[in-house]
């Protein structure tokens, strides 16, 4: 693809365990990075996500396959000649130099004169947000300033491409939401393409042009934050990504029939194939009726419920035993005031919500 900054062919690794067993961590991967692009890679431990950005920037070598950047076979390069930068979880600043000599390390190194090389440590600085702390050490900097200067060293040898790795999970909440916009917004300016590792999901979808969700060394989906959420390809992405209620049953026509008698309503213009399927509503998909409603409606057992602030979640079963969450905006605590005595609420959707997840066509 000619928009591509990276993309992986046959991606393949593989690693010994003390056990003598082989643990498949890259299984056949195909890629394509697109230039100016955030792609996240999501994915629970061990699924291969960091293998994976390791692979890309040199650090791990592939059984099989190859990797080019900006059209250029990498895969036999060692990390230093790869045009990547990498910022890691844990910051890796050198305790004993400054802020500037941290952000400039690698322009030193390379013989930049001092005039060229002041300048472009003041501009890095400038553009994370530290202008002026130059000659502060870095247990002079709160965790995420430190994160910043990473950052800054990223970027001020203009790589092609920055590779981060899970740099925000040693942040707490507020710093590291407000480090998701920064980045993102840092990334746009530069026109640099990043792909970020995360196993935190309101951070894919958060901060991502696409996201590339994996599990057991394949991408499972492949999309923007918003089809990931709302069109999972399958339900190991449904249940990765968002809370969900999945029902596995029998298609039929315009409805499916739960395994446990539950009928779901549907509009997924998938009606001619009848068959196994799974019907996914979001527990945010759910509202609270009284009595008669002319949308499909499931009455539950209610077992939980708890305040988280933005809404309640709801948790009960369906007559049929089948466990359901439900979230309701804060705005109708009245209403859920009144349910909290008698255990019972009737919920309702829209057919036009139900994502269906069926198997593939033999043979496609």
């Amino acid at each position: 693809m000619q928009d591509s900054i990276v993309r992986l062919v046959g991606a393949a690794k593989a690693f010994p365990t003390p056990e003598g067993r082989v643990v498949t961590a890259l299984d056949d991967i195909d890629l394509d990075v697109r230039r100016n692009e955030f792609l996240t890679l999501l994915g629970p431990s061990g699924c291969g996500k960091t293998t994976l950005l390791h692979a890309i920037s040199g650090f791990v070598e592939l059984d099989a396959g190859r990797i080019l950047i900006d059209s250029e076979d990498v895969t036999e390069r060692p990390p230093y000649r790869r045009p990547v930068n990498t910022v890691f979880q844990s910051y890796a600043l050198f305790p004993h130099m400054t802020v500037g000599e941290n952000t400039g390390y690698a322009l030193e190194i390379a013989g930049v004169a001092r005039t060229e090389l002041r300048e472009r440590v003041a501009a890095a600085l400038r553009m994370v947000g530290l202008e002026g702390t130059e000659n502060r050490k870095p247990r002079q900097l709160s965790g995420g300033q430190q994160q910043r200067v990473a950052l800054a060293r990223a970027i001020i040898g203009r790589p092609k491409l920055v590779l981060l790795d899970e740099p925000l999970s040693a942040l707490d909440r507020n710093l590291r939401q407000a480090m998701q916009i920064e980045l993102k917004t840092l990334q746009h300016q530069l026109g640099i393409s990043f792909i970020f590792v995360t196993h935190d999901q309101e951070e894919a979808l958060t901060m991502s042009d696409r996201v590339a969700v994996l599990a057991s060394g394949r991408i499972q989906q492949l999309d923007t934050p918003r089809n990931v959420y709302d069109h999972p390809a399958n339900t190991f992405v449904a249940t990765f990504v968002g809370a969900s209620n999945l029902f596995e049953g029998e298609m039929r026509g315009e409805e499916l029939l739960a395994s446990d008698g539950t009928l779901i309503r549907h509009r997924s213009g998938q009606a001619g194939r009848n068959g196994p399927a799974t019907a996914l509503i979001r527990p945010e998909q759910f509202f609270l009726v009284d009595g008669d409603t002319a949308l499909p409606a499931l009455d539950i057992e209610l077992r939980q419920i708890v305040f988280v602030g933005s809404c309640f979640e709801l948790f009960g079963y369906t007559g049929g035993g089948r466990a359901i969450t439900v979230e309701v905006p804060a705005a109708r605590r009245e209403a859920v005031g009144a349910i909290e005595q008698s255990r019972k609420a009737r919920i309702a959707y829209d057919p036009a919500c139900v994502h269906l997840i069926q198997p593939a066509p033999a043979g496609a």
